[in-house]
Order: structure tokens, then sequence, then C-alpha cells
């Protein structure tokens, strides 16, 4: 898969265009773009010169000089959300499912603090991502003024990179600078904070600037020697593990970790992120690792002998309790931010560079090292794990209250709604781990899920961000009745924008995975999880009601019985998003699960089930 072209490949190749056009090797290109402008209007001409094609926003005192231009503009489509948190997902959600960087714009104080949210998820699951905010005129910083918050500070610890703009004359290079610093090396959302006395005041426009980011210069290409000793200890292992991280799709080395994958014959794990940059179907893809993983993908990393991480930080919902984790692999670590290598796991082979380029080269290391050192003979390994996936299938208990199993639901819809045609997008809660298990993804950018920061509230508008970026395409967004409510007035921008998005809301009626901890570990407790949403309970909110509120159409499922026909009257409304109400049980539980601060080895397959993954020696 091509990548997109980089903001600074954009300013490189139109300097090289210009410099081969006037036969001279020089810095300034030949037709360069120098024209008089207000600050304001710099911001929408270097937007427009990067190729930005839509932006998420939401104006106010501080930034309406710049909403002044984009009324006048001919590239940029601005759609109008109801809350600037939702302009942040949304450009999440155009950003995952594109590779493009997203662009999201606020003004200042709340406008801005607004944004905290999404910019701290986009930064947990390294989304390229630029937010423009409004901020008081210059003179007025550190007075407390109207609206007036230091957001450049509040975001520094969840960005890439924060700046303040003071000088119109700077916006151009500022913002380059931005999508440069957020599309390349690690992926991560940037914060350009413009005041409104450089949006109003008078300079020249100069495209393309040139970049200034002294020390920012990203590792791409990797050690030689360091990829040659992986190729030795893949030969060497016997129980060999790719461990898939959503650096996979985010640097678009799904073929080349997929060619691994075949030269290897190594199983592969792809944790919540990485969904479809290996396709589900594939033999070797045992599934999602970690607290809700498929057993046979924690049971072979507990039992590796070799772990191969591809853009993974070992975070503990994967790891579990860490220092009993996969205790006797040998790892390689690979991923373009040498800060992740070895913070949590200590890797014995460090390989800094560019996902896709390091993969790419370690593939054509392989076939060497098998002749020099021998072909390991993996079908003991293979007997294991599919024994692992015989005894331990996905599947789910049904509830004794007679209300629907939300795993139905979702797997029904799996097998409804054509793969290719389809972008999955999730809420966060029990639906979201239902969603990873029971939904079938084939391939990269299909599958949109807030990971490291588990944000509720995410769906709705990350599919509105999704479908605004893919209009040809079917959006089915899974959703819970808690993490709909957050942010649900969403549903207005995409009826008046004809993003016709598709929802599913697993209507437990309560805050499930809560609820689920307090059944196991709090007494059946249930202090505050109960949501009056679904059966026995005078609906507040009515989910159909609601969308039809928004100008939606808005369906609800009661029986089993009814599900597929629901999904297919939903598929058949194009005119509009589409709101279905799944009334599910709240009795119904995540299994496997690992309870948070124990060992992998002691996951559960259900609530008084656990598995066998018998000791290393034996495996083989």
């Amino acid at each position: 898969m091509a990548k997109a072209p980089t903001p600074a490949d954009v300013v490189a190749n139109r300097q090289e265009a210009d410099s081969r056009d006037s036969g001279k090797q020089s810095q300034a290109p030949a037709h360069q773009i120098r024209e008089k402008s207000t600050g304001a209007r710099s911001i929408i001409r270097s937007l427009e010169e990067l190729g930005v094609d839509v932006v998420f926003g939401l104006p106010g005192g501080a930034i309406l000089p710049t909403y002044d231009p984009i009324y006048d503009s001919q590239k940029l489509h601005h759609i109008l959300v109801r809350h600037e948190q939702g302009a942040g997902h949304a450009a999440e959600g155009y950003a995952v499912s594109t590779g493009r960087v997203g662009v999201c714009i606020a003004t200042s104080g709340p406008g801005a603090t607004n944004l905290v949210t999404a910019l701290f998820d986009a930064n947990m699951d390294s989304v390229p991502m630029v937010a423009i905010t409004g901020q008081v005129g210059a003179s007025l910083i550190g007075t407390d003024a109207f609206q007036e918050a230091d957001i450049v500070s509040t975001t520094m610890p969840i960005t890439k990179h924060s700046f303040l703009v003071t000088d119109a004359a700077e916006i151009p290079a500022r913002i380059a600078e931005a999508f440069h610093i957020a599309s390349t090396g690690r992926p991560g959302p940037v914060l350009v904070d413009i005041t409104r006395s450089a949006q109003v005041q008078e300079a020249d426009f100069v495209w393309p600037p040139q970049l200034d980011l002294p020390g920012y210069r990203p590792v791409v290409k990797p050690n030689v020697r360091q990829v040659r000793e992986a190729a030795r200890l893949i030969a060497a292992a016997k129980r060999p593990v790719l461990y898939v991280g959503g650096g996979t799709v985010r640097s678009g080395a799904s073929e080349e970790v997929l060619a691994l994958t075949e030269a290897t014959n190594a199983a592969v794990v792809t944790t919540l992120n990485a969904r479809g940059a290996i396709p589900d179907s594939h033999p070797n893809n045992l599934g999602m690792p970690g607290m809700h993983g498929t057993v046979p993908a924690v049971g072979a990393l507990q039992r590796s002998d070799l772990i191969l991480a591809l853009g993974a930080r070992f975070d503990d919902r994967v790891t579990g309790k860490l220092d009993e984790f996969a205790p006797n692999a040998t790892v390689i670590h690979i991923d373009i931010d040498p800060a992740e290598i070895s913070k949590n796991r200590k890797a014995q082979v460090p390989i800094v560079g560019d996902l896709k380029a390091t993969v790419a080269e370690l593939v054509e290391e392989i076939p060497a090292a098998y002749t020099q050192y021998g072909k390991p003979d993996l079908q003991s390994w293979w007997a294991f794990l599919r024994g692992l996936q015989e005894n331990y299938p996905l599947g789910w208990v049904e509830a004794d209250d007679g209300l629907m199993s939300p795993q139905y639901v979702i797997s029904e819809l799996s097998k409804a709604v054509p793969a290719d045609d389809v972008i999955w997008v999730t809420g966060v809660g029990q639906h979201q781990m239902w969603a990873a298990q029971f939904l079938g993804v084939e391939r990269p950018r299909q599958f949109l899920s807030s990971g490291g920061a588990g944000t509720m509230g995410y769906g709705v508008p990350a599919a509105m961000g999704a479908q605004a970026a893919n209009p040809t395409k079917t959006v089915w967004l899974i959703d819970g009745d808690g993490s709909f409510q957050m942010t649900n007035q969403e549903l207005t921008t995409c009826r008046l924008n004809g993003i016709n998005i598709k929802v599913a809301v697993i209507n437990n009626s309560s805050l499930g995975m809560v609820r689920q901890w307090q059944t196991l570990f709090y007494g059946k407790r249930y202090s505050h999880t109960h949501l009056n949403t679904g059966a026995g309970t005078v609906r507040v909110p009515d989910f159909v009601k609601l969308a039809e509120a928004h100008d939606c159409a808005g369906l609800r499922c009661e029986s089993a019985q009814d599900v597929a026909g629901t999904i297919k009257a939903a598929m058949e409304i194009d005119d509009r998003p589409v709101v279905v109400d799944f009334v599910t049980s709240p009795q119904s539980e995540v299994w496997p699960m690992v309870p948070a601060g124990l060992s992998n080895d002691d996951i559960l397959y259900a609530r008084d089930l656990r598995p066998d993954f018998g000791v290393a020696d034996e495996v083989i």
C-alpha cells in the first residue's frame, strides 16, 4: 500500500520541480508563491497548499478572523460540529481511515480545552492530527483575558508538539512544520495556537516555506547488523510469535508484515489498533492478545521463545502482570520511536526504523538466515496452537433473562455487511471488546477504535470523520448506550452534511464493563451503573425518538429473530444516518478475561474456567 505524501514531501517536491524548471540548483524555488495576506488568510492558504480537503471545527471569537477566509475557500470543506471534542475525534476518524493528517479548528479557552480529550486520544494511539486554535491577542496573554487559556502548556504532555504563533509572517512555516511533525516518525497530534492579533496582522504569504526543525530527524533506515541478528534469531526460534501493533497500520506496513508471516510461518497476534493489519481469515492469525484477547493469542505469547514486536508498545492491557509476561521469550522490537523500545519490556534486539522499510529488509534476510542456520521445524508449536484454537474458541453463554446476547448481534452484523465495503468504528466498553472479538476484519484501516485512552464518546464523531473521508464506503458504528450518550449530538452534524453513518447501539441499559467488574470484584453492588435505557424501564432517553429528533432514522430490535431483518432494513436506508437500538441483556459479559494486575497465565476463558497452557518445555 503506497503511503500518502507527507507535508515535507509536498514542499520538497515543489522545490525540486521549481529547481528543474529553472535549470538551477537553488534553495529558493523559482515559482515560490509570495503574496500579501492577513494571518488568517495565510492559515487557510497553507491548508490548501498542503492538500487538506476537509476540516472539522466550531467558530468563536479568537478564531473568528480565520473563519472569514474559509467562507471563500473553494478547496476546503468545513464541517460545523456541535462540540469541539467532536471535531477532534472526527479528525481522528478521518486520519485513521485514510492515513492522511486530520484537521480540526477551535477557538480559545473552552473551545481549545474541549479538544484536549481528542488530542490525548490521538497521542496515545499515534494518530496524525493537527489542531488549530485561536488565542487572545498577544498583548493580552497572561492577563486572564476573556476565554484565555494556556493551551500550549496544557497540551504539551499529550501532543507530539505544540506551537504558539504571535507573528503572521510565521504562520505558513509553523503550519507546514505541524503537518510534517504529525505525519512523520511516530505519527501524533500537533497543536498550533495562533493569537487573534497574528490572524488580523498583514504579512506576506510565502509558500513553500522553509521548515526549521533542528533536532527533529526520525530514524527511518534500520541498522543492517541488527536486522541480520533478528533474522538469525527467527531461524533459531522454535516458538516464534509476531506481536503486531498499531504501528503496522500507521506506517502502511501490512503487506510487508504479511510477507514476513508467509516467509517465517510464525504465529501472529494483532492488537486492538492493529485489527486488519493481517486478515482475520489468515490461518496464522490467532486474534487479539491481552485482557480480553483470545486464548490462543494469549497462550502463544506466554509460551513463545521469540517475540517479534512490530510497532507495538507492550502496554499493560496486552502484557498483564509485566514481570510474568512471556517469561521465556527473546524480544526483537522494531519501532520508529526509540523511546518505546525497552520502555516496558527489555528488547534483546532493538531496531529503530520505519516499520515498512525495516520489515521489508528483514524479509529479504530470512532466506540467507535459513540457508546458514537452518529452517526451524514449527510443527509441534503449531499443533499446540491449533489445540488451543480447537479447545477454546470464541463464543458466549446465553443470558437467562430472555434478552438478546450482544455477541449474537455483532456476529450477525459481521455476516450481513459486505466485508469489502465496510469501515467498522466502535465506542468504548463491553461492546468494543465484543466488536474486536466477533467482527471479521480483513484489511488495514477497516477497524477504528480508541485504544490507549479508552475514550467513551469516541464513536459517533470518529465514524463521522471516517465517513466524510470515505463517502463511498459503508461506515457502521458499534456503540454502547453509555458511550453513545456522550457525543451523539454529532448526529445533527451528520444529518446536515449528508454523512450517513449507521449506528448499532448495544443497549444493555448499563455501563456494562464497569458493571461486569462490580459483578466479579464488588459483590454485585451495582453502584451507579444502571442507565435506564433498555428493557423493563421507562427509556430515558428513548434512542429511537432521539434519532428522530436529529432527523435520522430510528429502529429498535428486541428479539434475536428480528436481528437479520433489522440490519437489512438499516442497510436499505441511504438518505440519512440510521440509529438501531439493539436491546440486549445486562448479564452478558466479556470473556476471556485477564483480571487486572494478574499474569496472562491466569486468563479465564469463562467465569470458572481457566485454560491449560502447559509449560514451555511441553509445547515442543
